[in-house]
């Protein structure tokens, strides 16, 4: 099974904090690798029409991000950027997809 995840958060997706999941907008699931790809994809493409700053690592993770854009932080008595994350898992676990950029 693969899973396309979509996590709204105050840190880039690669980090998968303790918790991650509860920063989960979308998860969608799919039988076939190629499907989830297309699907990683299409939403990726979205997201660049919304956000000027986009970074991938791993080949797995990419965070998409407008500068300015911030959300309060409890626990740092802070703003902090908000970042908008694409990532596709097989059976719980980051696999790659992506060139790096």
């Amino acid at each position: 099974m693969y899973t396309v995840i979509y996590m709204k958060a105050d840190y880039e997706p690669w980090w998968m904090f303790e918790g991650w999941e509860e920063m989960v907008r979308l998860r969608k699931s799919f039988e076939e690798l190629d499907e989830a790809i297309a699907f990683a994809h299409s939403l990726m493409d979205e997201m660049r029409g919304c956000f000027s700053k986009e970074k991938t690592r791993k080949g797995a993770f990419t965070a998409f991000w407008n500068p300015g854009e911030r959300t309060y932080c409890d626990g740092c008595d802070d703003d902090m950027q908000l970042y908008h994350g694409v990532f596709l898992l097989k059976d719980n676990e980051a696999i790659s997809f992506v060139t790096e950029k």
